[in-house]
């Protein structure tokens, strides 16, 4: 039986739990050439930005972080993300030895997933595209499988890339193709055997018009006649810039990529979108890409990207000190973003989850130079072990609760003025971010709409929990 004094730490062990339990994103499945929310089966838009603070030159596994190793970092960051309207960032360069717990948390608390590269600059860890066969091994496949280990079991992983634009050029064109199917059949096979759900891995592609739809159709297709070929990517995304300005569907080109892409029997996006010439950017293409002419096709896209970087694409400059201060670009994307139609974007029924994947064949490569020979490398000697049994001293990664919500670093808006109370909103189970039209100056208004219809609001979870606790208070205080 429990005493008054035990029931009344009992009460307030509650009482923090109701404020501190981590709540998780709705899984996102697949199903034919649409992302689908598996709470409420309706498909799912990506909204997201490119996040690489400090560029490609700036991972170094020597200094002990990267960009989701620090969780003071990350809650600043998400806090500025989930205010922006986004649910995704694609994360290129990080180290499976470091402990991602916090800020995973962090941005599944807000509704925001992960979009992961399994790849890095650094020799030995990614496929080099002159000569693919001098860095397919064991070694190499070893590291992409560590970061899938690190980050399989947060709920917001929603996919891994096997490669960024590997595939280039003409010459890359002749002899990568092979070696992506590989790579991409190794990590299917992993997860499969290693991991508790299914995560998809797909590619990110150079938007190279001569070669972009051979490499397309070359991931896409099948060697067995279905979707269980596990060689053939779960969905395919490019790089693409060719929206500059004020822009239009025709004059950028859109309409031929979505002429092109028609069909497609996987989910297609944007990994990178936001050419910054001319500058200031205005984001036209926004409306566009989640617009009735192209989601039919496509299925969101990634802004590049949320730090300014030496390449100037940046919409927050990130000081050395930590604080920060954000920039026009910020504020045109986030007004762009709050004219969006959420209803329309998130909550309308899935409509191609019965596409049927093409046989690969040669006859669908149209270039010369691009290969068209579908007989796989094997996998390299040792690899299959690692893919039966694990590898050896697997890093492992948990949700934790997040126990702080407010940001500690100073952060400018675009005006140069101090934004005051910044912090995250926690969202309730099942809850992605997305757009909401607020204030560019101030976060005391921020909401967050939910992709789960009648969900309970992160208010009503909290004071759910308040509740209980106060109904054993109120116990304890009649015993006193």
């Amino acid at each position: 039986m429990f005493g008054p004094h035990t029931m009344f730490t009992t009460a307030i062990s509650i009482l923090a739990l109701g404020a501190q339990l981590a709540s998780a994103v709705p899984t996102i499945d697949i199903k034919g050439s649409d992302f689908i929310n598996s709470e409420t089966g309706d498909r799912f838009q990506l909204l997201g930005v490119a996040y690489q603070p400090g560029g490609s030159s700036g991972y170094d596994p020597a200094s002990g972080i990267d960009p989701l190793s620090d969780g003071n970092v990350c809650l600043r960051d998400a806090a500025l993300m989930q205010r922006l309207g986004v649910n995704a960032i694609r994360v290129y360069n990080l180290d499976p030895d470091l402990n991602h717990d916090l800020c995973a948390s962090i941005f599944n608390e807000v509704g925001i997933y992960m979009l992961l590269d399994v790849n890095s600059p650094l020799p030995g860890e990614s496929i080099n595209r002159d000569e693919p066969w001098t860095t397919y091994d064991s070694s190499y496949l070893n590291r992409t499988f560590a970061v899938v280990e690190a980050f399989k079991s947060y709920p917001n992983t929603l996919l891994f890339f096997s490669g960024n634009e590997v595939i280039n050029d003409d010459a890359s064109a002749s002899v990568v193709p092979p070696y992506m199917r590989a790579v991409t059949r190794d990590l299917k096979n992993y997860i499969k055997k290693n991991s508790a759900r299914d995560i998809p891995v797909g590619y990110s592609a150079a938007d190279v018009r001569d070669i972009l739809v051979d490499t397309w159709n070359y991931l896409q297709c099948t060697t067995t006649g279905d979707d269980s070929d596990p060689s053939r990517v779960d969905l395919f995304a490019l790089n693409s810039y060719s929206w500059c300005g004020d822009s239009s569907f025709t004059t950028s080109s859109y309409n031929v990529l979505v002429s092109d892409l028609t069909g497609t029997s996987v989910p297609v996006f944007f990994s990178e979108y936001g050419c910054n010439v001319p500058a200031p950017r205005i984001f036209t293409e926004v409306p566009v890409i989640y617009g009735p002419l192209m989601t039919p096709v496509l299925s969101g896209g990634m802004v590049y990207e949320f730090s300014q970087e030496a390449s100037n694409f940046g919409l927050v400059n990130i000081n050395s000190d930590g604080s920060a201060n954000l920039l026009p670009d910020y504020d045109t994307l986030q007004k762009q973003f709050s004219t969006l139609n959420v209803t329309a974007i998130q909550g309308l029924p899935a409509q191609n989850t019965s596409v049927t994947a093409p046989k690969c064949s040669a006859s669908l490569i149209s270039a010369k130079s691009f290969n068209s020979n579908f007989t796989l490398p094997a996998v390299p000697p040792g690899a299959q072990t690692l893919i039966d049994n694990g590898i050896a001293n697997a890093p492992t990664g948990k949700i934790v609760s997040v126990t702080k919500t407010a940001v500690s670093q100073t952060v400018k808006d675009s005006q140069g003025n101090i934004i005051q109370g910044l912090s995250i909103i926690p969202l309730s189970n099942d809850q992605s971010n997305n757009p909401s039209a607020i204030s560019s100056t101030t976060t005391s208004s921020v909401t967050a709409s939910p992709t789960k219809k009648g969900a309970a609001t992160s208010m009503q979870r909290n004071w759910t929990g308040l509740s209980v606790a106060g109904a054993l208070v109120t116990a304890w205080l009649s015993l006193m």
